[in-house]
């Protein structure tokens, strides 16, 4: 089971990205196998927000567009949101708790206390991920 950060949607989804292709796999692969694939609220914002920002994107969608998208995943039955629970605020304190904590951070504390909580892999092409105690996670995209 794994929970997915914006960046791999972002890219999935971009054909301009040069991780287009490889995200792109592994993403189908994702929404086609058995597995649960957990998205949470701010990995489908950041990504209608995202895809849909002409200063990010070459070819912008609108956020309707880019949210439909979204829908068909959430529309699956081994997609799902995984929603803080009552272990939540602890598992956050933890890791904000981190002396090396900057702001800049806070979102990916936010999506690791949610992972651990969930027992979940996160998936991310951001190293940032690396720095908190006791999540699993991975980088789907590099090379093995």
């Amino acid at each position: 089971m794994i929970l997915v950060d914006a960046n791999l949607l972002v890219y999935a989804n971009d054909g301009s990205a040069p991780e287009h292709e490889i995200a792109r796999q592994w993403f189908d692969n994702q929404l086609n196998g058995a597995a649960q694939v957990g998205i949470p609220w701010p990995s489908l914002l950041a990504f209608v927000r995202l895809v849909s920002n002409p200063v990010v994107m070459r070819s912008p969608v609108t956020p309707n567009l880019a949210w439909e998208r979204a829908r068909e995943w959430l529309a699956l039955d081994n997609v799902w949101i995984p929603d803080p629970g009552a272990q939540h605020p602890r598992l956050l304190t933890m890791l904000l708790e981190d002396r090396g904590m900057t702001s800049r951070l806070v979102p990916d504390a936010h999506l690791a206390a949610l992972a651990i909580e969930h027992g979940l892999t996160l998936c991310s092409t951001d190293g940032d991920f690396a720095r908190f105690a006791g999540l699993n996670w991975k980088n789907p995209l590099a090379v093995q």
